[in-house]
């Protein structure tokens, strides 16, 4: 460890269809007790999905895209309808799933954003001292592959995925971004193109369209490769973030546009890595989850949920999951038990028969129990919502209290927002009832003052503990810059101290 541990609709369906062979399989949930106490350690399949949202798939009521591989993953096995995520936004998503930890916890609060030259300055990543997935399944004996969006620091010393765990990496920086050919205007977007092999620039410039398959080939190979496994692939899209590119021959295959094709691309894809486990016989050794970061953008939809990517309402945070594992998870379960994409990590570690560290608070779970069907009662007995490093909701069984708020509050990604931004300015409390009201559309405050005073315990727990934008938690890592929201400049000595000993 570092430092410690595709034009036509026929066209359309066969592609789609081509994916892979999946047929349902028998329910040998009465052999899962047997396949881990026998300490067979499976191989494990993340894919995370970007941007997608709650209503982005056919499974959670998508119309006019198909998604029948994706879908598979939750008829051999089970559907997540509560599962949430502890971020709106990329890069602290995806270090609270690699490190089971809440991003104000974890050092990644907010996103990496080279597009503006206020932003230029938002060069922090993962800390090397973090323990990530990879890192806690390699004394388990774990092969473990990145492929795809990084977005967590790719120059930044000791945040190359290399450095967090992985033996191998393919893949983009970040978010694809183009930058006009010979311009200086635009010198921060440089390489935010260039597709990494390693530490090395394989290909410069390289097109949007090229990326998916590219991606695809290389889990495909690593299969084939590591088929004696056990091993740990970590498939990060760059679908459906924008720009929407889908792949020559995925245009004009959805009703929904080029987001509805990429989507197709993304299922095509997943197809394709599905078959290659079950053509080198791992199929019923390999735990497959697939996520996505945060709630639909603009783009995209997020279904009966309000809110989209960059707020706290359930649509910036409940995405679709599907976990496929044969005689462990019982095929056709369809959950509202809430998980969130922490609880991966704690996952893992027990049917890998790895380690926990011991030195550190992980708010992930341990929800195996939930995934067989042998237990109906969610651990998260309180969710947090921050929005950058702005504690702004609490979620508490049924009820989700959503606390004052300013513009001054927000973080940079709302500097210029119109519309859309819904409840960007709070000027009290309000409470909903999402067992009622899961569209949040009802505010039901004045109706229960006992229980959104009932919070206030909660409330001080987070800001102490984990912090808030005024107020530094006792076991927050904060970010090596004087003010996380704005990203405005470095703190020298602090960037200094942050990097120290690496």
């Amino acid at each position: 460890m570092r430092n410690k541990l595709s034009r036509s609709l026929i066209v359309s369906f066969v592609l789609l269809s081509a994916g892979c062979e999946l047929i349902n399989q028998p329910d040998r949930s009465a052999n899962a007790k047997s396949v881990i106490e026998q300490q067979q350690k499976p191989n494990i399949v993340v894919i995370f999905a970007d941007d997608l949202g709650y209503g982005d798939i056919e499974s959670f009521g998508a119309e006019g895209i198909r998604t029948p591989n994706i879908d598979k993953i939750g008829e051999e096995g089970f559907v997540s309808r509560d599962f949430f995520i502890p971020a709106n936004v990329c890069s602290p998503s995806r270090a609270s799933l690699l490190t089971g930890r809440y991003p104000m916890r974890n050092g990644i609060p907010v996103a990496k954003n080279p597009m503006s030259h206020k932003h230029i300055d938002s060069h922090f990543g993962l800390h090397p001292d973090e323990i990530t997935i990879p890192e806690m399944l390699k004394p388990a004996g774990y092969k473990s592959l990145m492929v795809g969006k990084w977005h967590l620091g790719l120059k930044e010393k000791g945040s190359h995925p290399l450095d967090a765990g992985f033996d191998e990496y393919v893949g983009l920086e970040g978010n694809f971004y183009k930058a006009p050919k010979n311009s200086v205007k635009y010198p921060y977007l440089k390489e935010n193109d260039d597709l990494y092999r390693g530490r090395t620039i394989s290909e410069v410039d390289i097109d949007l369209e090229k990326v998916t398959e590219i991606y695809t080939n290389e889990v495909v190979s690593f299969i084939e490769r590591e088929k004696d496994g056990p091993f740990f692939v970590y498939f990060a899209h760059n679908i459906v973030h924008s720009p929407h590119r889908p792949s020559k021959q995925f245009k004009g295959t959805s009703e929904k546009g080029r987001y509805g094709d990429f989507i197709h691309e993304m299922d095509y894809s997943t197809g394709r890595v599905l078959k290659a486990l079950k053509d080198h016989g791992l199929e019923d050794n390999t735990l497959v989850i697939f996520t996505s970061d945060n709630g639909a953008n603009f783009a995209g939809s997020n279904g009966e949920l309000n809110g989209r990517k960059y707020t706290t309402m359930e649509g910036g945070h409940i995405v679709p999951a599907l976990f496929k594992w044969p005689g462990v998870i019982p095929a056709g379960q369809d959950s509202s038990i809430t998980m969130t994409s922490m609880d991966i990590f704690p996952i893992l570690a027990e049917i890998a028969g790895a380690e926990l560290p011991s030195d550190r608070k992980l708010d992930g779970v341990n929800t195996l129990n939930i995934l067989r069907g042998k237990s109906l009662n969610s651990p998260h007995d309180v969710l947090y919502y921050y929005n950058g490093t702005n504690l702004q909701a609490i979620r508490k069984g049924r009820w989700k209290l959503h606390l004052p708020r300013t513009i001054a509050d927000q973080p940079f990604w709302h500097e210029n927002s119109s519309g859309g931004r819904v409840h960007t300015e709070v000027a009290q409390n309000m409470l909903f009832d999402l067992k009622t009201d899961r569209g949040e559309k009802v505010d039901v405050a004045n109706l229960h003052p006992d229980i959104v005073a009932s919070f206030d315990a909660d409330i001080q727990y987070a800001r102490e503990e984990l912090g808030d934008v005024h107020q530094i938690g006792r076991d927050q890592r904060v970010p090596p810059m004087e003010n996380p929201q704005k990203i405005d400049r470095w703190w020298v000595k602090k960037k200094k101290k942050y990097f120290d000993n690496i």
